[in-house]
């Protein structure tokens, strides 16, 4: 279910949940029956998780100021620790 935005001149902006792809561009206002128009507003970022949040943030920032690197990295890998279950299994 998605949540759809619509407006009624008289009443005002109402929310009205639907499935995805199923919102009419018009629907009846639920308080006094008038037509309402339906609202493009952008998602709800409020109630996303802080980390989503942030990390939304940062990508959009990098659409208008991307970070410079400002030399080639190097070469060398971490090497890659062991699983910690390798260590208990038996040994021949």
């Amino acid at each position: 279910m998605a949540t759809y935005e619509y407006s009624c001149s008289l009443c005002g902006p109402f929310d009205v949940k639907l499935a995805i792809g199923t919102a009419p561009s018009t629907y009846g206002c639920p308080v006094c029956s008038a037509v309402a128009r339906r609202v493009f507003s952008s998602p709800a970022f409020s109630v996303m998780p802080h980390g989503v949040s942030s990390l939304h943030e940062r990508e959009e920032k990098s659409r208008e100021a991307p970070a410079v690197v400002s030399e080639v990295p190097s070469g060398e890998r971490p090497q890659p620790r062991p699983h910690p279950a390798l260590s208990r299994l038996p040994r021949p």
